[in-house]
């Protein structure tokens, strides 16, 4: 007798082995990852949390004010007593902020420069509003997806750790950025899939039409850096990345490359397996459904997708540079000199390349489901099966009937010939 495999034994160990994977993916990567990584000093000494209970004083001084406030700290070995903050309000101060009332929660920190008190003003308190939010979010989630819900959170927790635990240490340990952007991504795709839909064909299709898309976007990026001779120098930020240390030089190009495949994965992955999921539906409804209609469906289906994928990949970057992109066109730069900057250039050169991989990703994806999706012809009807009984007598065919009892004086189209 052949025992038959048990769907859910065989998902819990799919979830099981999927959870191993991804713990032992961040042990061992960010263990490889901190290998030659740079000696950034000691952390800085760090910030209080503390609330206002009072304004002071206000003292006018060139450009600006400094405002004295007195506040209960929240945290800390003094947590409870009372101090005395200042907080400086100039055109020219950074960072810039709007005057504390009371009852704010504020972060200072000791030993503040150019004040007369002891503690400085440093930040508001804001993360604490985002983690409400993040919560929220969380049981919103649940509530809709139930246990899919918990795979989500789950694969975006082990997403956030891949990146900042393993990926950034890598990139800082001077480490080649390409290979480790995507290892980053292969890990990311296959993690996410097993989490989501378990090991089955579908999730097969899903990933390797998203690696297909995803490197074609790292490809198309490879050659446009070359063509357009890019250098990765498009802000101050990338520019302080260069003085961290000279022992371990970053590769700012290769930055741009990690940026624009990681950026874009979740996009490509959101297509491919839409159109994996969709042509697995027609395949269980239509078993008989040829390779050439799967394909064809899943073309159908990916030039109805591809237009919102690119726009949100379009607008992201959009709305990420917008800023600075209001800047130029403030002071009137040319048209021809601002989509020539490099700055411009990476931000068009990230949403075109990740279209890109969208749109290569949409016919993979459909002849990797065509080639893989079993077919299975319809089975004929079944046969009711008579017992026969010894000395029964055999049953006599039934004579058929007419569709209709016409009268004999009736007559009808294409009936008998009248004699």
């Amino acid at each position: 007798m052949v025992k038959r495999s048990n769907p859910k034994k065989k998902q819990i160990m799919i979830y099981v082995f999927t959870v191993i994977f991804s713990v032992v993916y961040i042990v061992v990567g960010r263990y490889i990852a901190m290998q030659g990584y740079p000696d950034l000093g000691e952390q800085d000494e760090a910030a209080s949390k503390a609330r206002v209970t009072e304004i002071v004083s206000v003292t006018e001084v060139e450009h600006g004010e400094v405002l004295v406030f007195s506040a209960t700290l929240l945290n800390g070995p003094q947590k409870g007593e009372s101090v005395l903050v200042s907080q400086t309000l100039q055109e020219n101060y950074y960072p810039w902020q709007d005057a504390v009332s009371v009852g704010d929660k504020v972060l200072i920190y000791r030993g503040a420069y150019g004040v007369d008190t002891e503690w400085g003003m440093l930040e508001y308190v804001r993360f604490d509003y985002l983690l409400w939010l993040l919560a929220a979010f969380c049981l919103v989630i649940l509530l809709f997806g139930r246990f899919k819900g918990v795979n989500t959170l789950v694969s975006l927790a082990f997403t956030c750790l891949a990146v900042f635990c393993v990926f950034l240490p890598s990139v800082l340990s001077g480490q080649n950025i390409y290979l480790w952007a995507t290892v980053t991504c292969l890990y990311i795709i296959v993690m996410t899939m097993l989490f989501i839909n378990g090991a089955d064909k579908k999730s097969f299709a899903a990933g390797m039409g998203c690696f297909s898309g995803v490197l074609a976007a790292g490809v198309i990026t490879m050659v446009m850096d070359h063509v357009m001779k890019l250098t990765g120098r498009i802000s101050e930020d990338t520019l302080y990345l260069q003085i961290i240390s000279d022992d371990v030089p970053i590769d700012l190009r290769a930055i741009i490359f990690a940026a624009i495949v990681i950026g874009a994965v979740g996009a490509i992955m959101d297509v491919a397996m839409d159109i994996a999921s969709s042509l697995n539906e027609i395949r269980c409804n239509i078993p008989d459904a040829s390779a050439k209609l799967l394909i064809r469906s899943g073309f159908n289906i990916g030039r109805d997708v591809m237009g919102t994928m690119a726009n949100t990949l379009v607008l992201a970057y959009i709305g990420s540079s917008l800023s600075t992109t209001l800047l130029f066109v403030t002071y009137n730069v040319a048209a021809v000199e601002l989509f020539n900057m490099e700055l411009i250039v990476v931000e068009i050169l990230q949403a075109l390349a990740g279209s890109f991989g969208i749109l290569l990703s949409i016919p993979l994806t459909s002849f990797i489901c065509a080639a893989i999706y079993p077919r299975r012809e319809q089975a004929a009807p079944p046969q009711v099966a008579t017992r026969s009984v010894v000395g029964a007598v055999p049953a006599q065919p039934r004579p058929q009937q007419p569709l209709h009892d016409w009268p004999a004086n009736v007559k009808t189209f294409g009936g008998p010939k009248n004699d």
